[in-house]
């Protein structure tokens, strides 16, 4: 599923394709695509004759901010979902064929075509109102409920300390609640925490400030490195705006590295599983137990 780095990375490459375009044409295909909608046809006529201004992004929601003529701005939200994947096409002489599993296409006004692939369809497109935070940011209707991730420059991180600290919930799947901090999905939760040497089975209770302080900022760290290699592809599934993978994978330390050597200490990498999410992790460097209850 992508996670910050990969919507981060097709959101950013997306951005310089599509700032200050008009849609001159939608196509949806698949209802389920426009389940939020009244209906394919009602999303497609609200799509059509928007002007990009700008692309954003909180966690793994990704929105452009458009509008149509002097109405008030609108968000157009594109959630990939699980497997969702967003392509774009050069303007081309000859008409573009529908792609397999393509339930979406964009048309520009300058030939460009954006088309979203979703093999699951568990992903989703629609037109939603924008909000002003208190501190003055626009995010979409739908994504008000979201918190804010750790690369952006607004989020509260005592308040994400105090809240984490409050609560008899393992650190890990605190990391993964997406009204605690958004964007930190299974993979980056779980090497963040080997990183800081943290057993994600700890209750945040059971944290210190240090502690908790130093889970976050290894959050970010590990979130910006993986947008620097491009996301972490481990199919298919997972491509930017020109199909390519991305290379995080490489730099994983414990996800998916069951019954391997850490890095670290040398010791087995084992896979546990936390509120039905596995979570891998070094026993050595992470001591600790799984407390139920």
């Amino acid at each position: 599923m992508p996670e910050l780095p990969e919507v981060e990375t097709i959101r950013a490459g997306l951005d310089p394709h599509v700032r200050g375009r008009t849609i001159t044409r939608a196509h949806v295909w698949h209802p389920r695509i426009a389940r939020t909608s009244e209906s394919p046809h009602a999303l497609e006529q609200a799509l059509t004759g928007l002007q990009i201004e700008s692309t954003a992004r909180r966690g793994k929601f990704m929105w452009a901010v458009a509008q149509k003529g002097q109405r008030e701005p609108r968000a157009i939200v594109m959630h990939l979902g699980m497997s969702g994947q967003l392509h774009w096409h050069e303007p081309a002489a000859a008409p573009l064929a529908r792609k397999r599993h393509e339930h979406v296409r964009l048309e520009f006004d300058d030939g460009s075509v954006l088309s979203f692939v979703d093999q699951r369809t568990f992903g989703r497109v629609e037109v939603v109102p924008l909000l002003v935070t208190q501190q003055g940011d626009r995010v979409p209707t739908s994504a008000a409920h979201i918190a804010r991730d750790p690369l952006d420059p607004l989020l509260d991180l005592a308040a994400v300390s105090r809240r984490i600290r409050a609560s008899r919930t393992p650190i890990k799947t605190l990391l993964l609640n997406q009204a605690v901090v958004s964007g930190v999905g299974n993979i980056y939760a779980d090497e963040a925490l080997w990183a800081t040497q943290i057993f994600g089975g700890r209750r945040g209770r059971a944290l210190r400030v240090r502690d908790v302080s130093a889970v976050l900022e290894a959050c970010r760290e590990v979130i910006e490195r993986s947008i620097a290699a491009g996301g972490t592809s481990f199919d298919t599934l997972y491509v930017n705006i020109e199909g390519q993978a991305g290379y995080f994978e490489r730099e994983l330390q414990v996800y998916g590295r069951e019954g391997q050597n850490c890095r670290r200490c040398g010791a087995v990498i084992r896979r546990i599983v936390i509120s039905n999410r596995s979570h891998f992790y070094c026993p050595h460097c992470q001591r600790g137990r799984l407390i139920r209850g």
